[in-house]
C-alpha cells in the first residue's frame, strides 16, 4: 500500500492550510478563561524558544563575512523599514472606501515587520542568487526587526492602539532579543545539537507560530471582533496587498538594477526585500495589539501566503535566466566571488 504525500503542484503551501485551520479551531473552541492565560503563556515561552533557535542557528563568522557586502544589506533594510512604511501610510486615503481603520492598521503594521529568513534563501537558491548574502540579509532584518518594528510601531501606529505602551517595546526585547543573543552566546555548545536535530526543531518552529495564532484568534472571538469584517472588506484588503506586493517587487528588482548591482545581488534584494515575516510579525502583534490582535495580523497572513505564492512563481523564472559570464569586473562577476568566497549554509 502506497504512503499519502502531499501533491508537489498545490498552488497553496501547506502549512498555510495549517494556519488557516487554526484559525477555524479557534473559531470553533476558543480558548477561554484558565485556558487563554495557559495558551498564552505557552506561546510567550514557544516565540521566545524560537528566537533562540534562530541565535544558535546564526554562524557569527557568516554574519561578520555578510557585512563586507554592506550595501547589498542597506538596501533590503531601506526597502523593509522605509519604503515598505511609506507606502503603508500612503494606503491611509484609502481608508474607509475600501479599507476599515482596524484592518488598516493591520496593513500598516504588516509594512512595519522585518523581512523573511528561510523563505528568502530558498527563493534566491532557486533563482540562482546570492545565497550567502541572502543568509545575512534575513538575519540582519530579523535582529534590527526586533528593536526597529517596535519604534516605528510607537510612532506611526501611537498609542491607541490595543494595549500598545513603552511597556510593549521592553517586552518585546525581552522575548524576542534576548533570547536570540542567548542563542548566540550558546551557539558553540548547543549549536551542533541544533544542526543534528535540523528537521525536528523545524517542526517546533512551526508549531510555535500556529500556537501564537491561535492564541491571538481565540482572544478575538472571545472579544467578537470578527462582525467588523465583511467579505466585500476583504476582497478590499487582498487588492491592496497585491498592488502593495507588485511594487514592492518592481522596486527592488529594476531599483536594485539602477543602484548597480549584477544580477545574483538583484535576485537577493528581491526576495528579501519584497517579503515580510510571519514568525517576527505574529509575536509582536499579540503584545502590541492585545485583544485586537486577530485583525492585526489578518493582513500578515494573507500578505505571508500571497508573496509565497508569487516569488514562487518569479523564482522558478529567474532559475532560467542566462548567467552573466564570471569574468569581467561587472557587479555581478563581484557578487559570485562574494557568494563563493562566503561560507556556506549548514
Amino acid at each position: 500500500m502506497k504512503r499519502l504525500r502531499w501533491p508537489t503542484r498545490l498552488p497553496i503551501d501547506p502549512y498555510v492550510l495549517l494556519l488557516l485551520g487554526t484559525v477555524g479551531l479557534a473559531a470553533l473552541l476558543p480558548a477561554r478563561g484558565t485556558g487563554a492565560e495557559v495558551v498564552d503563556h505557552a506561546s510567550t515561552a514557544a516565540i521566545a524558544f524560537l528566537f533562540f533557535l534562530y541565535g544558535v542557528r546564526l554562524s557569527t563568522r557568516e554574519a561578520l563575512d555578510g557585512l563586507k557586502h554592506w550595501r547589498l544589506h542597506v538596501t533590503v533594510l531601506a526597502c523593509t523599514f522605509v519604503i515598505f512604511p511609506l507606502l503603508g501610510l500612503a494606503a491611509r486615503g484609502l481608508v474607509p472606501v475600501l479599507l476599515t481603520q482596524p484592518l488598516y492598521q493591520g496593513l500598516l503594521f504588516l509594512t512595519l515587520v522585518p523581512s523573511t529568513i528561510q523563505s528568502s534563501i530558498a527563493f534566491t537558491s532557486i533563482a540562482r542568487g546570492n545565497v550567502p548574502a541572502a543568509i545575512c540579509a534575513g538575519s540582519f532584518s530579523s535582529l534590527a526587526g526586533i528593536v526597529i518594528t517596535p519604534l516605528l510601531a510607537a510612532s506611526l501606529l501611537g498609542s491607541g492602539v490595543g494595549g500598545f505602551s513603552a511597556d510593549s517595546v521592553t517586552e518585546i526585547v525581552l522575548q524576542l532579543l534576548v533570547p536570540f543573543v542567548a542563542g548566540q552566546l550558546l551557539r558553540g555548545w548547543v549549536g551542533g545539537f541544533v544542526a543534528r536535530h535540523k528537521k525536528v526543531l523545524g517542526l517546533v518552529d512551526r508549531a510555535s507560530i500556529l500556537l501564537v495564532v491561535y492564541a491571538a484568534f481565540s482572544e478575538g472571538v472571545v472579544q467578537g471582533i470578527w462582525h467588523q469584517v465583511s467579505p466585500l472588506r476583504l476582497g478590499g484588503l487582498l487588492l491592496v496587498e497585491a498592488v502593495l506586493l507588485t511594487v514592492m517587487l518592481a522596486l527592488t528588482w529594476y531599483g536594485s538594477k539602477a543602484l548597480g548591482f549584477g544580477r545574483a545581488d538583484r535576485i537577493t534584494i528581491q526576495f528579501a526585500g519584497s517579503k515580510k515575516s510571519l514568525a517576527s510579525g505574529l509575536p509582536m502583534a499579540s503584545v502590541l495589539f492585545g485583544a485586537h490582535a486577530s485583525l492585526a495580523v489578518l493582513p500578515l497572513m494573507l500578505f505571508h501566503q500571497m508573496q509565497l505564492m508569487v516569488c514562487a512563481v518569479i523564482a522558478k523564472r529567474r532559475s532560467h535566466d542566462p548567467v552573466e559570464p564570471a569574468g569581467g569586473h561587472s557587479p555581478a562577476a563581484a557578487s559570485r566571488t562574494a557568494a563563493d568566497t562566503a561560507p556556506r549554509q549548514r
